[in-house]
């Protein structure tokens, strides 16, 4: 289990693991790699210089990278599990990175097809121009291209509040940060698992009802600021749109394993996909077990389901695996 990270959700990470190892039982021995805020690596608990745990990461049958954000979720790790050799549960280098760069996600998924937010992505020295405010309109949203959790997320209603917002959010990416108009509408995530056998599926619809005055932010997350409809109420064609878009987006990545689609569903019944999450959180509050323990799949079996994809996905793309080699 690779957990931790120098991102801001290192503590969400810390939770997601703790959830993880919490229910896989007995069946499966778990050696414990935490990174540090500082990038310290530590070995069941117990520091280690970084040459002690790559030996450690190449010696398991699969590696659980649950890290999110920068340095864990961006393909840094995986292009890493790569070079050892070693199975690992999610996403690819390509994927990890497309799908952690938000700007990015949005190209690659435009040119397939799929209607996303739209809004002005600003670089270092950039600035907002007044021809784009005038057609953004107010409100926006402001966040870093390449953070998770929300953070460094906020809502400009006046645009005397840009600068502020802006500074925030390059606080979490200096390089890269948009600027989006607010959709209005309800908003719907989407989880999407691949199952051993190569078979794509797309869990039920979950609803967001965000509790405070604000909006689905870090806070409302993580601190029980908002409520979770599962299924969500829809008819059934929008359901059927919404899990065949979110498949649309696992594919047009080259996603394998998992990954969770947020959407919007304005008036006009037609879903806007906001981004992608290509490790979502594993808390027992999260989005993405809640969604498939509702579809009839318990989180032991959900994570039994993800060990087996790696293990396979190692056995055809060449990488050393042993059948079957992730339980004791």
């Amino acid at each position: 289990m690779l957990f931790g990270g120098r991102s801001g959700e290192h503590e969400v990470s810390r939770n997601s693991a703790a959830s993880i190892i919490a229910n896989l039982g007995d069946a499966y021995a778990v050696t414990e790699v935490l990174i540090g805020r500082d990038g310290q690596w530590h070995v069941d608990r117990k520091p280690v210089n970084f040459g002690r745990a790559l030996d450690v990461l190449a010696a398991q049958d699969v590696v659980f990278p649950a890290l999110h954000g920068p340095y864990g979720e961006d393909g840094t790790v995986q292009a890493l599990l790569e070079w050892l050799g070693v199975p690992y549960v999610g996403n690819g280098v390509l994927a990890s990175a497309a799908g952690m760069d938000k700007a990015v996600t949005k190209t690659l998924l435009a040119a397939d097809g799929l209607r996303v937010a739209g809004g002005v992505t600003l670089r270092a020295g950039d600035h907002l121009e007044p021809d784009d405010q005038g057609r953004l309109g107010l409100p926006v949203f402001v966040k870093p291209a390449r953070a998770g959790s929300s953070l460094g997320v906020s809502k400009v209603t006046a645009w005397w509040q840009l600068p502020e917002a802006l500074a925030l959010a390059r606080m979490f990416d200096p390089g890269k940060v948009l600027v989006e108009p607010a959709v209005i509408g309800r908003e719907v995530d989407v989880a999407v698992l691949e199952h051993p056998d190569g078979r794509v599926e797309a869990g039920p619809p979950l609803e967001i009802t965000v509790t405070g005055a604000g909006f689905f932010d870090y806070d409302a997350k993580y601190a029980g600021g908002a409520r979770f409809q599962i299924p969500a109420k829809l008819h059934p064609s929008t359901t059927a749109a919404l899990q065949d878009a979110a498949i649309r987006a696992f594919q047009a990545l080259g996603c394998r394993g998992l990954i969770r689609v947020d959407f919007f569903l304005p008036d006009d019944g037609e879903p806007v996909l906001n981004e992608v999450n290509t490790f979502p959180g594993f808390t027992s509050a999260s989005q993405y077990p809640q969604i498939w323990q509702r579809a009839g799949i318990s989180y032991p079996e959900l994570l039994d389901i993800l060990i087996a994809g790696a293990v396979r996905t190692a056995g055809t793309s060449g990488r050393s695996a042993v059948p079957g080699a992730a339980r004791r």
